[in-house]
């Protein structure tokens, strides 16, 4: 076994490592370098990077549906190319569904509030709305806005494809909703319960 980190104890077993790896990856929407998931797992960075390595080519080996790649630096999770049919014609069909009030309730927050991160549209709604963004996200209906600069969170904002949708051309055009919905400055206190505990993810089957 490597020696560990000075200073720290392995967060996990070593025989856990991987699956551990895994786990993170799996949730993470872009991709980790070697150093932020040495942090997560508690594993030095050889370490991790010899792991991620192995299950790299253990997906390959086995033939499954996904990969993992280090790109631009990164680790994460991708469709195999030769499934891409199967994956566009998945996607292209769920945008033709109906989104669920879920859905609709997140992306007016998003609407009306952009450029807006997570943090803030879940503060809003007073649920996690990390999956049903990603549902927005793949439909095309929002899309990343930068960062803020002084929290480094990723922005979003609505797409021309939503004002499509809705039949409108530009987003001074939507109806005056906005006044409904709470300033961001009387977020800050619910911004802060949030980070004593996370808040509980919201059910959404069919998002």
């Amino acid at each position: 076994m490597t020696d560990q980190v000075e200073g720290e104890s392995l967060a996990i077993p070593l025989a856990d490592l991987r699956p551990a790896l895994e786990a993170v990856l799996m949730v993470a929407d872009q991709p980790l370098d070697v150093a932020t998931l040495a942090t997560a797992v508690g594993h030095p960075a050889d370490e991790v990077a010899g792991a991620l390595a192995a299950l790299s080519q253990e997906y390959a080996d086995q033939g499954r549906g996904f990969d993992l790649r280090n790109v631009a630096g990164g680790w994460r999770f991708y469709t195999r190319d030769e499934f891409a049919h199967v994956v566009e014609g998945f996607v292209l069909e769920g945008q033709q569904a109906r989104l669920t009030q879920a859905a609709l309730e997140t992306l007016a927050v998003v609407a009306y509030r952009q450029p807006v991160s997570r943090a803030r549209v879940s503060a809003i709604r007073g649920v996690n709305v990390d999956g049903v963004m990603r549902t927005l996200l793949t439909r095309g209906l929002v899309e990343e806005a930068g960062t803020d600069k002084e929290t480094g969170a990723h922005l979003y904002r609505t797409t021309s494809y939503f004002l499509e949708r809705i039949g409108v051309t530009s987003l001074d055009e939507l109806p005056e909703l906005a006044p409904y919905l709470p300033e961001m400055d009387d977020l800050e206190d619910e911004l802060a319960q949030m980070s004593a505990g996370p808040a509980q993810p919201e059910e959404a089957p069919g998002d």
